[in-house]
């Protein structure tokens, strides 16, 4: 039984007033959907706050959900749409966390520009290109921002990020083009790069 399957049946359960099964998809879903809106949320307690209330409207809107898009998918979307909610009311910006330093080596394959032995000059060389990767994906725009987040840190597919951000895929393609173009435009001088290389 896929992964897809288990949520679809633990909702139907949770859907027929089984509150044990609300609580595994909760288990299982909070640690990622709190991961998620730190790429928005600084405060570790605002971010608490804000994945409790997208469980709370999950639930609440749990009779709505009818399986066309995977449960995490939805969550996401409802997660994400609190978050805005939140920094809206709040009259806060979005920020970008450090946690690309892991992940950017592939997700924005640098690893093969980037000499991999540990001088000093390469690390400070690392943490210029992830300072610099922070400031250009925090100075895009919300919807740039929020469809590189979900592609190369939360790894989602291009279908699923259509679904989350409730548009089209060609739309989604389209802003990650962009946002990856404003990212390697902030990159190039760092890293010497051709104009014609996108990395």
């Amino acid at each position: 039984m896929s992964d897809r399957e288990i949520d679809q049946q633990l909702v139907e359960r949770a859907q027929r007033g089984e509150k044990r099964a609300f609580d595994l998809l909760v288990a299982k879903y909070q640690r990622r959907l709190a991961r998620l809106l730190s790429r928005f949320i600084r405060d570790g307690s605002d971010i608490e706050d804000v994945t409790q209330e997208a469980f709370v409207k999950a639930y609440r809107a749990l009779p709505s959900f009818r399986g066309e898009s995977a449960f995490y998918t939805w969550l996401y979307r409802i997660g994400i749409n609190t978050a805005k909610n939140f920094l809206s009311s709040s009259g806060r910006r979005p920020v970008v966390h450090s946690e690309f330093e892991d992940e950017d080596g592939e997700s924005f394959d640098l690893a093969s520009q980037v000499p991999d032995f540990n001088t000093p000059e390469t690390e400070m060389m690392n943490k210029e290109i992830v300072a610099t990767v922070n400031a250009a994906v925090e100075a895009l725009p919300e919807e740039l921002r929020t469809a590189i987040t979900l592609r190369e840190m939360d790894g989602l597919s291009y279908d699923e990020i259509a679904k989350v951000m409730n548009c089209p895929i060609g739309t989604v393609r389209s802003r990650i083009f962009r946002a990856r173009e404003a990212i390697a435009a902030e990159l190039r001088p760092l890293l010497d790069t051709a104009k014609n290389r996108r990395w």
